[in-house]
């Protein structure tokens, strides 16, 4: 078997090894542009948990590696004039040159061959191997030559970076936020030899262009960056080697390989170098790579190359979404100038979701301690009759006369089990246990104001007297029996209603008697194969709206606490913000203005009717998933904007749901980003919603300053008494527990 590597980086020459250990008879050869002891670039980190997969593969270059590392545990953050640490981290770091020869060097002993300054105009010259690695980066010429069959996508960020090194001796991974009259600057620097490490800085495109960074040469930037971050460098040097201004991609392709040719490494993917897993990710791909001739053979190189892939995609994927989301966070880390540098640490420490709460806590537990501490002066949050500090989740929190005794919500779980609207006793124990299951406010399902603003005949009402009633005997018993507030949400389902039960099939249009007339803004169905909705008219939106007016009027007799306006997850009033579904040429479409101005009009006319004292909710869709197509999350700070200047109190943000073309990238907490925005931008308390799987997920987004409200609709499914359940675990012990329920209660520890 012949094996060819166009490319000698770390992915090349590692899955080489690897390979040759596998196959001492097959030939290799690494085709390199550069020359050998060329690299471009400093320092490459490893986290502890890599390093075993690394000794396992090749104890041999493993052990050479291990001997040129330097190790550290800490992070520091410097920031708003003063210096957090945090510890318990554990990392290493090597110098990339050093990396290349030790990789180098063990490929000789193996017998791989290594062809340096060797540039590789045409890959098809290898077409007679039996595999290629498209191992040559980020300017892959092995991804461009079959460009249609890889389909990459190129997402270029917004920020500019240079990387530098400096013979200043850091021990510890170094954060450095500075400002100027330009704008923020920001560095990620770290040891990897004695005496040397990588000083990467960090900037806004618009900040690059503002210093005049876009002008100046290679020398003119460093004299620029030395002054900047001269406080921090003191008499050491920044040092290049070819530390030109760039904008970093993140690389993704819709598949890795083609015949005898696959990509590894930069040319198939790329993170970020915020969490430092490129050279991580490529060593890996070489291991899963081998495994895969371990499974199979080498019968099939092109099963081969798919098992690879298969193998890799999700691990990938996971690295990838988590680079993207801490890359997103220094692309926007001015908008947290104004947090305590206690606050701004751990905001930067959990950016990218990999670390939260509890794993910092284990970490580090004095630096988390730190921040409950100052979380909870800033809340005003008193210490417990026990003396003890409550973690963010059950610091009280206040919308007009409406006091939380914690910031859980159940979030609001369409149950499909009314009758004619009328709510019954599934309701009351679904509803019932979630409030004695400690949560400090919980929501009501999608609640209809009209017959025909159903989802499913199953859907509740608050349309009639009865409707009312039986809406206040669950309000009644949330309140006499728990702590907890009661919300409803009001909502119409528009064009996506008239549909049967998710049991009976999922999102089926009803037939015959047992449908009705849906409405919408335009006459376009949600689905092609569904029934076209009428597009409303005047008197359409005057009974619309009217009905949301009476039913908000029947919500205070029944005595909740808080209404929700639903403009969110495509149903009417959703469907008239989003230009998916709104085509209309009057005065109620166009422009965002023009499509928010009758739900502006709805919720204004339920603001006025809902007692000044209690709060109101909107939860909308931040963004369709669909890019310039649908609503972004830029459009949504000003939909949040246009409701907060009409009296809306929270936002309860939310995404997708107007089309089913919408393409949500799912994860862990992956709508807040959406509701931190809003905060930051609108200045307006946010509800955050989306694959909260916790408690410890909730302190986290809470102690970072992302939203002032959890919501979780899945983990209180699991667990009606989710937030009883932390209390023990965090020991906040004034938790309420009803009296039937005490013995139960966990007791502190007895000294």
């Amino acid at each position: 078997m012949r094996i060819v590597s166009i490319g000698g980086g770390p992915a090349g020459l590692y899955t080489s090894i690897l390979l040759k250990k596998l196959f001492p008879e097959c030939r290799i050869d690494v085709y390199e542009r550069n020359r050998a002891d060329d690299t471009f670039g400093w320092g490459v980190v490893f986290s502890d948990e890599t390093l075993d997969n690394l000794e396992q593969a090749d104890p041999e270059s493993f052990a050479r590696i291990r001997e040129s590392f330097i190790y550290w545990q800490d992070i520091h953050t410097f920031f708003g004039g003063e210096r957090t640490v945090s510890t318990g981290h554990g990392f290493c770091g090597l110098s990339r040159k050093r990396l290349l020869l030790i990789l180098q060097d063990r490929c000789k002993e193996l017998g791989v061959d290594l062809h340096f300054e060797q540039e590789v105009g045409d890959v098809m010259q290898f077409a007679d191997a039996d595999l290629v690695l498209g191992a040559d980066g980020l300017s892959s010429i092995v991804r461009e030559r079959f460009v249609d069959h890889f389909r990459p996508s190129l997402d270029w960020r917004r920020c500019k970076f240079a990387w530098y090194g400096t013979d200043k001796q850091l021990d510890a991974f170094t954060f450095i936020f500075e400002q100027n009259e330009h704008g923020l600057f920001q560095v990620h620097a770290y040891p990897f030899e004695r005496g040397l490490s990588t000083w990467i800085i960090e900037c806004r495109e618009e900040v690059w262009k503002r210093a005049g960074l876009d002008e100046k040469t290679e020398e003119e930037s460093v004299a620029y960056c030395s002054e900047l971050f001269g406080e921090y460098l003191g008499d050491n040097k920044l040092l290049t080697n070819r530390s030109l201004w760039r904008t970093f991609p993140t690389v993704r392709n819709e598949t890795w390989h083609k015949d005898e040719f696959v990509l590894v490494g930069d040319s198939a993917h790329t993170a970020h170098f915020s969490i430092g897993s490129g050279t991580k990710l490529a060593m890996e791909d070489s291991i899963a790579l081998r495994d895969a001739f371990v499974e199979l053979g080498t019968n099939d190189i092109p099963a081969v190359l798919a098992r690879y892939e298969e193998a890799r995609r999700i691990d990938v994927l996971k690295v990838q979404k988590a680079a993207q989301t801490s890359l997103e966070w220094f692309e926007n880390s001015a908008r947290y100038l104004g947090q305590t540098p206690l606050a701004f640490t751990f905001n930067l420490m959990t950016r990218s979701k990999r670390i939260t709460f509890d794993n910092l806590r284990t970490r580090d537990p004095e630096l988390v301690d730190h921040v409950v501490e100052e979380f909870a002066a800033a809340n005003d949050v008193p210490k417990t009759s026990s003396g003890r500090t409550p973690v963010p989740i059950f610091a009280p929190f206040q919308l007009r006369d409406l006091q939380l005794v914690n910031r859980i919500v159940v979030s609001p779980m369409c149950q499909y089990s009314a009758v004619d609207g009328s709510v019954g006793d599934w309701h009351l124990v679904h509803l019932g246990s979630r409030a004695i299951g400690g949560a400090g406010l919980v929501m009501t399902e999608m609640t209809d104001v009209l017959r025909d603003g159903r989802i499913t005949r199953g859907c509740a009402g608050m349309w009639t007297e009865e409707h009312m009633l039986q809406w206040q005997r669950i309000v009644e018993f949330c309140h006499r029996e728990s702590k907890a507030k009661i919300g409803i949400q009001l909502a119409h389902a528009g064009r996506k209603g008239s549909v049967s039960h998710p049991w009976e099939g999922d999102d089926v249009p009803l037939e015959g008697a047992d449908a009705w007339q849906t409405i919408a803004p335009s006459a376009i169905p949600f689905q092609e194969s569904w029934p076209v909705p009428k597009a409303m008219d005047r008197d359409d939106m005057d009974r619309v709206r009217d009905a949301f007016v009476a039913s908000a009027r029947l919500a205070e007799r029944a005595g909740f606490d808080l209404i929700e306006i639903h403009m969110a997850h495509g149903y009417l009033l959703s469907s008239f913000i989003s230009p998916l579904c709104n085509h209309r040429d009057d005065e109620y479409g166009g422009d965002l203005a023009g499509r928010m101005r009758y739900p502006l009009e709805v919720f204004t006319a339920v603001r006025e009717v809902w007692p000044q004292h209690k709060p109101m909710s909107v939860r909308i869709s931040a963004t369709d998933w669909l890019g310039e197509r649908g609503v972004t999350a830029e459009e949504s700070v000003e939909v949040a904007r246009m409701l907060a200047e009409r009296g809306c109190d929270v936002i309860d943000v939310s995404s997708a749901g107007n089309s089913p073309e919408s393409q949500p990238v799912y994860g862990r907490m992956y709508q807040v980003p959406f509701a931190e925005k809003i905060r930051y931008e609108v200045g307006i308390p946010v509800m955050a919603v989306g694959a909260i799987l916790g408690a410890d997920h909730a302190n986290t987004i809470l102690a970072a300053g992302r939203a002032d409200l959890c919501c979780m609709a899945r983990p209180h499914l699991h667990d009606p008494y989710l937030t009883i359940r932390a209390a023990g675990v965090y020991e906040f012990d004034d938790q309420y527990y009803p009296g039937q329920y005490l013995l139960g209660k966990p007791r502190p520890p007895q000294s």
